[in-house]
């Protein structure tokens, strides 16, 4: 029993070692380490747990012969004062085994909740699946964010739209309202002129300001433009490389196969060149 111990022991400080080096290359400074910290805590703490169940077994053993030696004095006629000093003895023992009992618990509960981290911490498929799902939720994300940007510039340009077309329509009504009396009088005539001057230079400032967002979203656009015509002849010589090298691969599996031919054929003479002269005869003839 000792020596399986011994081997359990040593295969599991194994195991940890070869964790260890495992998380050393592909996951360094990561969550692998508080797993391999808990799975040695845990280790010790069933290492503690199994002495104290051998030790509680022996105690017990011992308290139940005890008892026994207590009964067979009692059957056999003790007197009182022996009587008194068995009863002291088992009363002491019973405490002894008591506070047993409680460390084991005390013990039972710390393995429970080391386990109960354990199960907490998830593992390699569970970190897949849920990078997978991250993934999808970021895609969809993103698609949201674009047709909710574009409905939201739809709006603003929409929105710009309206309020030219309300101040042309204002700036129209005031002008047919206005008309007539401004060209009675000379007065009103030059107030009309320098009035729809200002209204020009307003409306050049406007187009300006509008020209200028024009190109600088053209620019934009153009930009766009370049990086995806680049990601086009990326995603092409990528597909013509791919192509390349799928028909290097079967070139190679070709010539594999050649070469393991060629090999059998090679050992298949060696041996008919290695066997007795009658035996050979007969086989180049079966060859032939």
């Amino acid at each position: 029993m000792a020596k399986n111990e011994s081997r359990c022991e040593a295969d599991a400080s194994d195991q940890v070692r070869i964790l260890r080096e495992r998380i050393d290359k592909e996951c360094p400074n990561s969550m692998g380490w508080r797993v391999v910290s808990l799975l040695e805590s845990l280790k010790a703490l069933e290492k503690q747990e199994f002495d104290y169940q051998s030790r509680r077994s022996s105690d017990c053993s011992r308290l139940q012969e005890e008892i026994d030696e207590l009964d067979n004095m009692l059957h056999s006629g003790v007197d009182d004062e022996g009587s008194v000093k068995s009863d002291h003895y088992f009363q002491g023992s019973n405490a002894l085994l008591d506070s047993a009992k409680k460390e084991l618990a005390t013990k039972l509960r710390s393995i429970v909740s080391v386990k109960r981290q354990l199960d907490g911490v998830p593992s390699q498929a569970e970190l897949i699946q849920y990078e997978l799902r991250f993934s999808e939720l970021n895609t969809q994300i993103q698609k949201k964010l674009r047709q909710t940007r574009k409905h939201y510039d739809t709006y603003n340009a929409l929105l710009e739209i309206k309020e030219l077309m309300l101040k042309e329509t204002s700036l129209l009504n005031s002008i047919s309202l206005q008309f007539q009396n401004a060209i009675a009088s000379a007065d009103g005539r030059t107030k009309l002129i320098n009035s729809l001057e200002g209204i020009l230079n307003g409306t050049q400032q406007k187009l300006e300001k509008v020209q200028l967002t024009l190109q600088s979203e053209q620019k934009f656009c153009d930009t766009v433009k370049d990086k995806y015509a680049a990601a086009i002849a990326e995603q092409r010589q990528s597909s013509s490389l791919l192509k390349l090298f799928q028909e290097e691969c079967a070139r190679n599996e070709r010539l594999q196969a050649q070469v393991e031919n060629e090999g059998s054929e090679a050992s298949t003479v060696v041996q008919l060149q290695n066997q007795p002269e009658g035996r050979r005869n007969r086989r180049w003839r079966a060859y032939a």
